[in-house]
């Protein structure tokens, strides 16, 4: 029980560290050439703490990149790394420019507590450098008669290669930038800033422009799903008239799924009240422990005081004051004289 006890008061300077915390995203992907901005969530009182960022997968040998307390100033536009401490929203971003696939790896967001009893609060996340291509929006949506616009990212090995938007299925319908890096006509047109993205544009969109299609740079690929609602006034009608044979039903956009963010955000709440909760129930535990402890000394020295009374049985005065009354043996020959 002793040992218990004393084992759970050590924990007792490491709570503070878990009832804060920090969070970050657990991944972030970003195609060569590209930039990241990765936001560190963080307990409110650690606001007047420091902030850094590292490079590394251990908390003990991680290179240091960026801190909130250098004094000289950033720019998250030009510079490589720079961070951002917003203390009235509780969250600090660092933004990374120009990444190159050997960048790749583990990174940690921390809040530097300065004391030695407990470490420093971190949290960290993989970034991956990829080569190929992405898009800003997988799935684009437009009004009949409007415009809409999809942007390819592709990576840094990609940037001369020729760029199309291709109608899934139909290799046929493949739009080219050409040498001269665009293209345009009546519905589509395409640019290519040949740094690291082409933006395609559909013009005066028409309900049969609904589809998948591809943006394409070299043998890269990624598709993406064009949506096509119908014109304001049809919309209004279609709502306020009942439904024709023969009529079109009115478009209605799919529900918003889960993202891998927002559940990993439940996930680390449920981890931190789990832990927190963990917490109190060991301390609750060692107080109680504590506590029988105490009740089993004092059953101790009431077990001693019947002892006496059954050896003493014929004792005149009161058994209180016999419980009172301290003896002291000074010798052994004393002590059995006194006994017997």
């Amino acid at each position: 029980m002793t040992r218990l006890f004393k084992f759970t008061l050590s924990l007792l300077p490491w709570i503070p560290a878990f009832f804060c915390w920090v969070t970050t995203v657990d991944e972030v992907r970003v195609l060569e050439g590209g930039s990241i901005t990765v936001p560190c969530r963080y307990d409110p009182q650690y606001a007047n703490h420091v902030k850094y960022w590292c490079w590394g997968s251990m908390r003990e040998f991680c290179s240091s990149l960026a801190r909130t307390d250098e004094t000289h100033p950033t720019n998250p536009t030009e510079d490589k790394v720079s961070i951002f401490d917003d203390p009235a929203q509780a969250v600090f971003t660092v933004t990374m420019n120009n990444l190159k696939e050997g960048e790749s790896g583990w990174y940690m967001c921390g809040v530097e507590l300065g004391n030695g009893w407990k470490p420093d609060d971190v949290a960290f996340t993989k970034v991956k450098v990829i080569h190929g291509m992405s898009v800003m929006n997988s799935v684009v949506s437009g009004e009949e008669g409007g415009t809409v616009a999809v942007e390819c990212l592709y990576s840094e090995r990609y940037r001369g290669s020729e760029k199309k938007w291709c109608r899934s299925g139909g290799w046929s319908s493949c739009l080219s930038t050409g040498s001269e890096g665009s293209y345009e006509d009546a519905s589509v047109a395409i640019s290519d800033d040949r740094t690291r993205a082409f933006t395609v544009t559909l013009k005066k969109l028409q309900m049969r422009d609904a589809g998948w299609y591809l943006c394409s740079a070299g043998q890269q690929q990624v598709p993406v799903q064009v949506q096509v609602t119908p014109r304001s006034s049809t919309t209004a009608e279609s709502v306020t008239s009942p439904p024709t044979p023969g009529h079109s039903a009115v478009y209605v956009p799919p529900p918003k799924p889960i993202t891998k963010e927002s559940w990993n955000s439940h996930r680390q709440m449920l981890e931190s009240v789990a832990v927190c909760s963990a917490l109190m129930f060991l301390v609750g535990l060692a107080i109680l422990a504590r506590k029988l402890w105490i009740l089993h000394k004092e059953y101790s020295v009431l077990r001693q005081v019947k002892e006496i009374e059954v050896r003493f049985p014929d004792n005149p005065g009161n058994v209180s004051d016999l419980q009172n009354a301290p003896i002291v043996f000074h010798n052994k020959e004393t002590k059995n004289t006194h006994l017997y």
